[in-house]
Order: C-alpha cells, then structure tokens, then sequence
C-alpha cells in the first residue's frame, strides 16, 4: 500500500511540475545590416563557441530568403551577396550569448533582417527597392519580399507565421513572445523627418499582428527595443536619433538603447566588435531590468 501511495504521489509530483512549466519565450529581432550582422568572424570572441548557444533556437530570413519556420541551434551567419563573406555577425550574437550563460534556459528567436533597407519607399536606396513601410496604400500594392515582392514588413509577419504554425503552437507549455530587437534606420536618412511616423506605423502594424494571430491582446503592447545609431556613422541623422528617442518617451512599452559612442568598421557604417558589444551588452541589460530575461538564481 505504502507503495502504491509513493507512486501516486511521484506521478502527482511529475504532473505538478509540467504544469508550473513557464512558456518558452520568443523574441523577435528584425532591421537592417547593423541587425544583420556586419562584424567579420575573424573578430568574433574567441570565447563565445556553439555551446554557449545550446539554449537559443532561431529561425532566420532574409529578404528573398523566405525561412521555412523551422528552428535551429543558433551560429551567427548572413545571406548576402555570393561575392561577399556571409560569415558575419552582430550585436544580437552577444545578447544570445548573455541571455543562454546567464539563465540555461532554451529560448526562440524569430530574425528577419535585410542590410540597406528603408521603411519609408520615398528613400532614394533600399535593397533590390525593398521596404519595411506599414503604409497602407504602399501595402495593398506590393506582395511579401519572401514571395518576390517588395514588403519586408509582409515577409516579417509571414515569417512569424510560419514559426508559430510550424513549431511554437507544438510546444506544450507554449510560448510567449517578450520583445522586439530593432536595429534600422541609417537607409532612411534622406526621409529622417518622417521617420518618427513611420516607425510609430510599423510597430503598430507588428503588435496588431500579434493580436490578430495569436488573440492575446496583450501583444498590443509589445515591448520594443530600439537600437541608436553611432554619431560617427556616415548615415548618422539628429533628427532620425531624435525621433527615435521620441518614441520612446511617448510609447511606454518602447526602450531607446543609445550608443551614439559605439566604435564602427573601416566604412564607418557598421559596428565593429567593440561596437557590436556594446549594443548586444547594453540590450541585455535593458532586457534583465525589464524582467523580460531572468538570470538564474545563484
């Protein structure tokens, strides 16, 4: 009897365990080449390897390149020219890094990003004429630019899609969904005036997806980290800093990262590895004093 009793209480015990199970979070990370990824891997840190990214599951696409919403253990790579080096990285390798030491937790990352790429298609260059505009008329107008069209912001939300019908919605504790990473706006330069209002839009149209998708409506309030551009960036706008900084005074769910000192590579564009350290160091901050990381108990 006294067995029997055990055994009830373990199977008790197993099934108290599953259900205190928290659902695994899933972050979002999306923009242009500093998000991307420019920093050779010849000045990747040497001690950062594939098993400190054990915890952290991602799903990548890029433009053209449509992702299947599969999920896969994370090693820093970019889909780029055939001529050019694909072996890059970014800021967002140190925060996946940080993120999988600190916790030992298995996390998701759903990464869409495109270097050179405008929100507004009023800017002079973007990408193989690729926008990331939440215009309603530029939308209605264009197909996703994973299906050959010209919408970043449609081949997002597609790629979220397929990773929440492909494995998310199998997970049993399911899945929550913390942040936004953002990392874009040196190709809108030219239309930095306006950039406060279309940033505003796209976030809007990502969180609506959210909702729409998923039916929590808490998503209307997604947490958005945006990323600052380096004051020695030859692209580098005040005004589209300020609007930036702007919209995170006015959206309480939205956190501005500055990094107008970050150090960059020969082409003063991109971050170099200092660079790309200091913004993937100053995001896990951010994302810890939010509570949207937790680090494990010592």
């Amino acid at each position: 009897m006294k067995r029997i009793i055990l055994f009830v209480g373990l199977v008790l015990i197993g099934v108290a365990a599953q259900a205190k199970k928290k659902p695994v979070p899933v972050f979002i990370v999306a923009g242009q080449s500093n998000t991307d990824g420019r920093v050779p891997m010849s000045d990747f840190p040497a001690e950062i390897t594939q098993e400190n990214y054990q915890h952290c599951l991602w799903s990548y696409g890029s433009g053209t390149h449509a992702a299947d919403g599969t999920f896969t253990n994370f090693w820093p790579k970019t889909y780029i020219a055939k001529n050019k080096n694909p072996k890059r990285w970014g800021y967002d390798a140190i925060v996946y890094d940080l993120m999988g030491k600190a916790s030992e937790q298995d996390f998701y990352v759903i990464k869409e990003s495109l270097g050179g790429t405008a929100i507004s298609p009023k800017a002079p260059k973007s990408t193989q004429r690729m926008y990331w505009s939440a215009d309603e008329a530029f939308l209605d107008s264009v197909q996703s630019a994973s299906q050959g069209g010209r919408s970043l912001l449609k081949a997002l939300c597609d790629h979220i899609d397929r990773c929440i019908d492909g494995q998310l919605s199998q997970i049993k504790q399911g899945y929550d969904i913390k942040a936004l990473l953002w990392h874009q706006g040196e190709s809108d330069v030219k239309q930095a005036k306006a950039y406060q209002k279309n940033l505003t839009a796209v976030i809007a149209y990502i969180r609506q997806h959210l909702v729409n998708k998923t039916g929590n409506k808490k998503y209307a309030t997604l947490p958005v980290v945006i990323g600052g551009i380096a004051h020695k960036s030859r692209d580098y706008s005040p005004t589209l800093e300020a609007a930036q900084k702007t919209i995170a005074e006015t959206d309480a769910n939205v956190y501005y990262v500055d990094v107008h000192d970050a150090p960059l590579l020969s082409d003063n564009l991109h971050f170099n590895r200092e660079g790309a350290e200091q913004l993937g160091q100053k995001v896990y901050k951010l994302l810890i004093e939010l509570r949207l990381w937790q680090e494990k108990r010592k």
